[in-house]
């Protein structure tokens, strides 16, 4: 009986080991070994922000592509991607830098509170509760959300303003930031030359007077940027003006025109007038 059992069970074995290896083969997954090298060459921030999850299924994507165009590892920027071409053979596309904005310009003074929120500090939570604690149920609710998201310390909350500022020589514009907002005032934009952009801080979609009532600063639709551009770069829509940042000229001339104040333009000299103004207080300090 002994016996019989053992030479069951080692036929058993056998032919279990016959099927394991036949099903191995059959449905064997080969992967190209560039893959690894690929997935070698990137940062391993695993971020997302290339649109794909995590850097190996990056680094497959890249593999498969017949060219490089529109593939961009945002965290190691154009040397990552130089660095895959020369592995691959193949020629690195020329991708624009984006950075995130924060569209909201609604600090303490522009924006009022109206109420005290009393439950956790979270802005998910807050806003699937209620509008936020002042009159503009667009504005952020300052809680933190896209701090917490980003890995890479380049997003913080202004304790003056309220309001989240991002850290230019950090952000590597993954998205994280972007889909943590649950009010969605948070935009990846491109980085633009000398870091210079410009776009309209705010997201409110209330008729003028409603908007400004809850935010000083607030776009109230008044259409006076989008006369005043000549590239045709904003529209006007839901009573809310957007700046195109792919026609977009960064000649300025819309910022002049806002009466409420409600677009950047960041990393810009100052206006001539300004500068001479400066220069002339400059030059009398020294003379005094």
């Amino acid at each position: 009986m002994i016996l019989i059992a053992i030479i069951t069970l080692g036929g058993i074995g056998v032919v279990s080991s016959g099927l394991l290896y036949v099903a191995s083969k059959k449905f064997e997954v080969y992967e190209n070994p560039l893959v690894a090298q690929v997935q070698e060459a990137l940062p391993a921030a695993n971020c997302g922000g290339c649109g794909y999850p995590g850097c190996s299924g990056f680094a497959g994507a890249c593999v498969g592509a017949q060219s490089l165009d529109g593939l961009l590892c945002p965290v190691g920027g154009a040397a990552v991607m130089n660095r895959i071409a020369a592995i691959l053979g193949k020629d690195a596309a020329g991708v624009e830098p984006k950075i995130a904005v924060v569209r909201c310009n609604g600090n303490c003074e522009a924006r009022p509170r109206v109420n005290r929120y009393d439950g956790a500090r979270n802005c998910a939570i807050a806003a699937s509760l209620y509008g936020g604690e002042t009159g503009c149920s667009y504005g952020c609710l300052g809680y933190g959300d896209c701090v917490t998201a980003c890995t890479f310390a380049a997003i913080g909350i202004n304790p003056a303003t309220g309001l989240p500022e991002v850290a230019e020589d950090r952000c590597t514009s993954c998205g994280a930031c972007v889909k943590a907002c649950p009010k969605g005032i948070i935009e990846l934009r491109k980085k633009g030359p000398k870091s210079r952009r410009i776009f309209v801080g705010c997201v409110n979609k209330d008729k003028g007077g409603v908007a400004r009532k809850a935010c000083s600063s607030a776009c109230i639709g008044c259409s006076k940027c989008e006369k005043e551009c000549k590239f045709d770069a904003i529209t006007i829509a839901d009573n809310l003006a957007y700046i195109d940042p792919q026609k977009c000229r960064l000649c300025r001339k819309c910022t002049a025109s806002c009466p409420t104040g409600a677009i950047y333009e960041l990393n810009f000299p100052p206006p001539r007038k300004e500068a001479v103004a400066a220069a002339g207080q400059v030059s009398e300090e020294k003379t005094n």
